[in-house]
């Protein structure tokens, strides 16, 4: 059986399916082939279900200090079970939704394993049957998934990887997190606040390692005031799986390897593209360690093939994803999109504190050849932040010193991953200091620091 489209997606997540609707959008007839669920990694285990979680720990750690905003609480407890359903509920709702918006836009949709097997044709299989799908235009958005340490695959059991530690069949006692990435740091948060004994491990100098530097050490503060055991510089040489744990072989930075117990262990050290056996080789689609290669507009060397998302290499984030996409579709459609491009892209760590950052660290722009002025405002300075009880953290800006251009933005605290999109949106209009400090910021909010971070750069700062 063979079925023509003028547009077929390999991968449902928030590259895949977000290109699926522009396409129906722009009048492609569309087709969308997933092996698992639809929405992706992201959606049903990562970004959302994870957000989900850590919405409970943040409740469960406001009720532990209830006696901090004037409240009483007693017999203050949580069932595993309920939390992880809770979070499973979540991700099962935002699943049907995407469901839904295929339908609205009349995107077919084809359960199974996709494989490439010319630059027109991708073969899907369901089961016992093959069905044979023909577009002008094959996008893959296979994504990835997490890396394994080459001495110990996790287990499901005492060896998790993030998939697992959102579904745990226990909570952990003594928790050992490999790698301070985004993903590392979440879980820690996480299960810090949920009561669990949690030490970080980290190959390289700080936590964070892509944040700028001084994000990183006071989130390095904030994590060990939590009770969070902080081990940077510091490797895994071994994992010995037992009955009741896991015995750690860690070795320090002086070299001397000592062995800890620990219940659980979660590695987090990073993702693996999922391009095997998906036809790549065959078609003589070029890669690089893994990563599928692409231009601006998601091409790859092959005609009619493109690559979005994850598979295509960093920053592997949804919303990167999303955006190449768009960006891949419209110019099949024969638009005139800007290129895809990395420079404004922001991240962000939904820890406690959150974490949010946006173009060059202070360190990048000097390397870059930048002469800078740094500005930066503390959460204590700020009357919404003390109101809220959330008084630790800070907001720095790094400005050209020569065009006033915002060169990058990074904050720590309360509810920074909702307020980086301005300095977002001010980068990609170009905006410069002058507009920035003429803004008007609403009273009493958190935002108020964004303006008193720009005008601390200049000297002008009010409230410090």
């Amino acid at each position: 059986m063979s079925e023509s489209f003028d547009l077929v997606i390999l991968g449902s997540g928030p590259g895949g399916y977000v290109a699926a609707i522009r396409a129906a959008q722009l009048g492609l007839k569309t087709a969308i082939v997933e092996r698992e669920r639809l929405g992706g990694i992201c959606l049903n285990w990562g970004c959302i279900p994870t957000k989900a979680l850590l919405r409970t720990s943040e409740i469960y750690h406001y009720m532990t200090h209830a006696k901090d905003y004037g409240l009483s609480a007693e017999k203050i407890g949580f069932d595993l079970e309920a939390v992880t359903q809770r979070s499973r509920k979540v991700a099962g709702q935002l699943n049907a939704g995407v469901k839904g918006l295929m339908k609205k836009n009349k995107v077919t949709v084809f359960e199974g394993t996709g494989t490439l097997t010319a630059k027109d044709t991708l073969v899907v299989k369901q089961g016992d049957k093959d069905v044979e799908l023909k577009a002008k235009h094959i996008i893959v958005a296979t994504g990835a998934r997490a890396r394994d340490l080459p001495f110990a695959k996790a287990d499901g059991k005492r060896i998790w990887t993030y998939r697992h530690a959102m579904v745990p069949p226990e909570m952990p006692t003594k928790l050992l997190v490999i790698g301070s990435g985004a993903i590392g740091v979440e879980f820690a948060s996480f299960y810090n606040d949920m009561g669990a004994d949690v030490t970080i491990v980290e190959m390289l100098p700080r936590i964070l390692p892509v944040e700028d530097e001084e994000v990183s050490a006071f989130m390095d503060k904030a994590l060990t005031k939590q009770g969070i055991k902080l081990l940077t510089g510091t490797g895994v040489d071994g994992l010995d799986v037992g009955a009741n744990g896991v015995t750690a072989k860690i070795k320090g930075k002086d070299g001397q390897v000592t062995s800890t117990e620990f219940s659980h262990v979660i590695v987090a050290i990073g993702i693996v593209p999922n391009t095997e056996n998906i036809g790549l080789e065959a078609l003589g689609i070029e890669t690089d360690r893994g990563h599928i290669k692409v231009d601006g507009y998601a091409r790859t060397n092959v005609e009619g093939i493109y690559a979005i998302g994850d598979v295509t290499g960093p920053p592997w984030l949804a919303h990167k994803a999303s955006h190449e996409g768009i960006v891949c579709v419209e110019a099949i459609a024969g638009l005139k999109p800007h290129k895809f491009e990395t420079w404004n892209i922001p991240g962000c760590t939904y820890s406690r504190p959150q974490v949010a950052s946006v173009g060059l660290t202070e360190a990048k722009a000097k390397d870059a050849g930048h002469e800078v002025k740094v500005g930066k405002f503390p959460f204590i300075g700020n009357g919404k932040a003390i109101a809220l009880g959330e008084a630790e953290g800070f907001i720095k800006t790094v400005f050209d010193a020569k065009t006033g251009e915002l060169l990058g933005a990074h904050m720590v605290g309360a509810e920074v991953t909702e307020l980086i999109q301005g300095y977002v949106i001010a980068r990609q209009l170009e905006t410069t200091e002058a507009e920035l400090m003429e803004t008007v910021f609403a009273h009493p909010t958190l935002s108020e620091m964004m303006h008193e971070s720009v005008l601390g750069a200049y000297g002008r700062a009010l409230h410090i």
